[in-house]
């Protein structure tokens, strides 16, 4: 991708500006992306993503440019703003020594037997065509099919001023379908997305056939579910994505680019007791093919298995070279960037919760009343908090010790320390937050009812004063933004607008329909 004297050369001028560390990223990464919608392809489209940074350390401060221009007067006048940078307030004034590069290789741990990018486009869309047939034909209800073939090839090299030249191939293969079920107005969703570092041989592991069925099965029993009842309940998640809420409620807590600056609720607690005995939480890049796995992170350290929590105390964070320095410790090989133009920062590869002692069957008998959260949805994390809240794309309640009822998509809230709850729900098809108690659920009930027998009058305006007029129109704006909300994912913005619905409930007592 570039030689090594050529690289030595850059790093050598960003070192004359007094910096004490030197470093060149150089991305070339391809990505295909077939689009299936209703039965049809509606958009293929492939890019290339190419080009350079290069970043230089003085002491904990980090200076970083990036440039599209690969020929060496490019590379040496970005290498240039690099050290005129630092050399505002590096203190090493001493003439830098010459860079020694040497070359190391790591294996390759994620054979890839199918490049996606070499296959022929036709291939790759009669796969996606093939799930998304397998959708429609599952249930007389299935309304409408999307689906999403995804492949990248993601080339790199990394070179510093220790010495290091090293460089890897990424290669990742994604399908995903997303199957609507509806009856009688009614909309229900499903998907199923598997991905992994292989190329298109993953189908071999994943029958394009069984990933559209998967889809319009969940979407199936989403339309037949109740709501999803409120309160404070055990929660019982299901292995695979199920892994997302170790991945949001704790794994990016324990990332340096949080910890190092005290933005953690674990910082400084590495030795203590975090979790209960039986958690022991693993963060993995050597997986062979996962999805997140690596050979070498985004700052060419080896990937490596990172215990973070062992039988639940705190044993390790995730660490890269910048926030290392902060912290006085070594590189972990979690060191990511978003792109050439962005710095590193700490990131998972493949995080889980270990097996524990306990069976599946005998987790869902130890719960008299409770959820189980079989397909998990996106999430978020305040890292500083440890609140989390997250969706659920299909649960079923677990009453006298079995699974017995899918209950509509919810969602539930909790903090890293304190448990979890699931949030409210009624008649709005929101979820709210499990703050609320009953009344106000039964208020909400209540202002849908108003609202729905104000609009079928067809004389809003008459039926009450200007001012009440007005804040029954706030209250159907709020509900339709809550709702957009937790379409989304973004439940914590939905329970704050419930609050603001609250502050409204309350200035409608007096309000009756004339």
């Amino acid at each position: 991708m570039l030689n090594q004297s050529l690289v030595a050369e850059v790093l050598g001028r960003v070192m004359r500006g007094g910096a004490d560390f030197a470093e060149l990223y150089l991305e070339r990464t391809q990505n295909h992306v077939i689009e299936y919608v209703g039965g049809k392809i509606e958009r293929i489209n492939a890019n290339l993503l190419s080009g350079v940074g290069i970043r230089a350390f003085c002491g904990l401060r980090s200076v970083s440019a990036s440039t599209t221009d690969i020929s060496r007067s490019g590379l040496l006048a970005c290498a240039a703003q690099v050290a005129d940078a630092c050399a505002e307030f590096a203190s090493n004034k001493a003439a830098p020594a010459d860079i020694l590069l040497t070359e190391r290789r790591f294996g390759d741990i994620h054979p890839v037997r199918i490049v996606p990018g070499d296959a022929q486009t036709g291939r790759k869309i009669e796969l996606l065509r093939t799930a998304g047939i397998a959708a429609k034909d599952y249930h007389a209800s299935i309304s409408q099919v999307k689906g999403t073939m995804l492949d990248v090839d993601h080339q790199i090299l990394v070179a510093n001023s220790d010495g290091l030249f090293c460089e890897d191939r990424q290669i990742r293969t994604r399908m995903a379908i997303f199957a609507v079920a509806s009856k009688d107005g009614e909309n229900q969703s499903g998907s199923c997305s598997p991905g992994r570092r292989m190329g298109l041989e993953v189908f071999d592991l994943f029958d394009p056939v069984d990933i559209g069925r998967k889809a319009a099965a969940q979407a199936v029993v989403n339309l037949s579910a109740g709501y999803c009842p409120a309160g404070v309940m055990p929660v019982a998640i299901e292995n695979g994505f199920g892994g997302v809420i170790f991945h949001e409620a704790c794994g990016h807590s324990l990332e340096a680019t949080s910890v190092a600056v005290g933005a953690s609720q674990f910082a400084g607690k590495l030795g203590q007791k975090i979790a209960g005995d039986k958690v022991t939480a693993i963060d993995d890049g050597t997986i062979p093919n996962a999805w997140g796995s690596i050979n070498i992170d985004d700052e060419g350290t080896p990937a490596q298995r990172n215990v973070l929590i062992e039988n639940g105390v705190l044993k390790s964070y995730m660490v890269d070279k910048l926030n290392g320095r902060r912290m006085g410790m070594a590189s972990t090989g979690n060191a990511r960037r978003q792109g050439y133009s962005y710095e590193p920062t700490s990131r998972m590869t493949n995080t889980f919760i270990d097996n524990g002692p306990d069976k599946n069957e005998d987790i869902i008998a130890s719960i008299e009343y409770g959820l189980y959260a079989k397909q998990m949805g996106g999430g978020s994390v305040n890292p500083a908090t440890g609140a989390f809240n997250f969706a659920v794309c299909e649960g079923y309640i677990i009453r006298n010790e079995k699974v017995v009822t899918p209950t509509n998509k919810g969602a539930f809230e909790a903090n890293v320390q304190s448990g979890i709850r699931v949030p409210k729900g009624g008649v709005l098809g929101v979820v709210i937050s499990g703050n609320y108690d009953e009344k106000l659920v039964n208020e909400l009930k209540d202002v849908t009812a108003r609202i729905a027998e104000i609009e079928a009058s067809n004389n809003f305006a008459d039926v009450y004063s200007s001012d009440e007029a007005r804040i029954f129109s706030a209250l159907k704006d709020m509900t339709g933004t809550i709702r957009s909300d937790v379409r989304s994912g973004n439940f914590i913005s939905a329970a704050e607008n419930a609050t603001q619905l609250n502050s409204l409930l309350g200035k409608t007592d007096d309000v009756e329909l004339q």
